[in-house]
């Protein structure tokens, strides 16, 4: 009787923290944009110049893409762009001279990093990007990124906000946009429904602690008050410190309403399963706490134990009620942020260059993978179970050792 009481209870709780989940991300203004065609600033409040740090390593059919869509924003200042390299080698250069010759007016530098600072690759380069930056105002981004041409006009306003409350990081929303692979399907899931949510989620109980890495804007000043990019070399979860070293400096987080494109080549289960267990082990050492009880959101694992502690007609139905207000609620946040991500485009004269109708088309999610959702919940109970009994991730290729603060070991070959 207890025990059938205290699953009751967790199932409850479960389809509680769901809605919850979907009404914080219902409330949040993702088509609120600032249109890129809008009027030139006045002198007296001008957009102010930046510079875009672009860490970048190897290439694959989106890369020149995502480059190009950083030449192509509509943005009425200034702007230089900044893209570092390991090695005068590496496949991607080539794709980034091509790029540099179709826009020749650009402000743009191509940079051979020295050898690595820390653990870190990507951040060991923007060590050596950030003294090259011109400008007060500093754009990051990871080099999977495309992003519509009014980005820049959005994310600097999201982080100037009021004349009086800026804020000392501003950030943007991102999705999977090519879940090419069932395995991507099931990522997807985790991406475009989950994480945005469970952030807005938490953001309802407390201001914002941290950042989010797909891009990132801050002023020059707040990245000096935490020691620049060298304080984080040999951080796993750089975009996380950065943003939580600001925050506890009484600097506010911003959210930017534009949701960016994270695009990757076709990836397998174990690919998949090894990313999201890096992410999974990188959450429970950034926020130990919140993560051990994000368990109790999964909205499959409990009402399926329930079941089958007690298998009756009243119970099945309250499951089955669970369950089906579960997947409603993932495939409807899921089309908010691709509707999102595709008005942002159509806000555009350029809106082509951005995205087709037919990546439109394929990039909703298939109402026929409404049973990879339950699917996806009880697997990431599996990557919550094993992000508590390990502390090694695969990046890149390369094995580590994530230790309890936080930073990076690196593993010797074969190890």
């Amino acid at each position: 009787m207890v025990l059938n009481a205290i699953l009751a209870a967790l199932a409850l709780l479960s389809l509680a923290l769901t809605l919850w989940q979907w009404l914080a991300a219902r409330h949040f203004p993702l088509h609120q944009y600032v249109p890129a065609s809008c009027p030139q600033p006045s002198t007296l409040n001008p957009q102010p110049s930046l510079t875009v740090l672009k860490p970048l390593k190897g290439c694959d059919a989106f890369t020149e893409d995502c480059l190009r869509s950083w030449f192509a924003q509509q943005y009425p200042s200034p702007v230089r762009i900044l893209f570092g390299v390991a090695s005068g080698d590496d496949p991607v250069v080539p794709v980034v001279r091509k790029v540099q010759q179709e826009f020749p007016a650009s402000d743009t530098q191509l940079v051979v990093c020295g050898p690595l600072r820390g653990a870190n690759a990507k951040v060991s380069q923007l060590t050596e990007l950030e003294p090259l930056a011109k400008h007060g105002l500093l754009v990051i981004s990871d080099a999977d990124v495309r992003v519509p041409p009014e980005l820049l006009t959005n994310l600097v306003a999201s982080l100037l906000g009021p004349p009086d409350r800026p804020a000392g990081l501003a950030c943007c929303f991102y999705r999977l946009a090519n879940p090419a692979t069932l395995a991507m399907q099931w990522e997807a899931i985790a991406i475009n429904a989950d994480f945005w949510s469970q952030v807005l989620q938490s953001r309802s109980l407390k201001p914002m602690d941290f950042a989010l890495g797909a891009v990132m804007a801050l002023q020059r000043t707040r990245l000096e008050e935490i020691g620049g990019f060298k304080a984080l070399v040999d951080c796993l979860a750089d975009d996380y410190q950065l943003g939580n070293r600001i925050a506890r400096r009484g600097h506010s987080i911003a959210l930017c309403p534009v949701v960016v494109d994270c695009w990757c080549e076709p990836m397998s289960w174990g690919a998949v399963w090894k990313h999201q267990l890096r992410w999974a082990r990188t959450i429970r050492v950034c926020q130990a706490v919140p993560y051990f009880f994000s368990i109790l959101s999964n909205g499959t694992l409990w009402p399926l134990v329930w079941v089958a502690s007690k298998p009756v007609p009243s119970v099945l139905g309250v499951a089955l009620f669970c369950w089906l207000a579960r997947i409603l609620t993932a495939l409807d946040l899921q089309r908010r942020l691709n509707q999102a991500a595709f008005w942002g485009g159509r806000a555009s004269s350029r809106a082509q260059t951005y995205t087709s109708d037919r990546a439109r088309e394929d990039a909703r999610p298939p109402a026929w993978y409404a049973w990879l959702i339950p699917v996806k919940d009880l697997l990431q109970a599996a990557v919550w179970g094993l992000a508590f009994v390990g502390n090694r991730i695969e990046w890149r290729g390369q094995k580590m050792r994530l230790r309890s603060d936080g930073t990076l070991e690196r593993l010797p070959a074969g190890s």
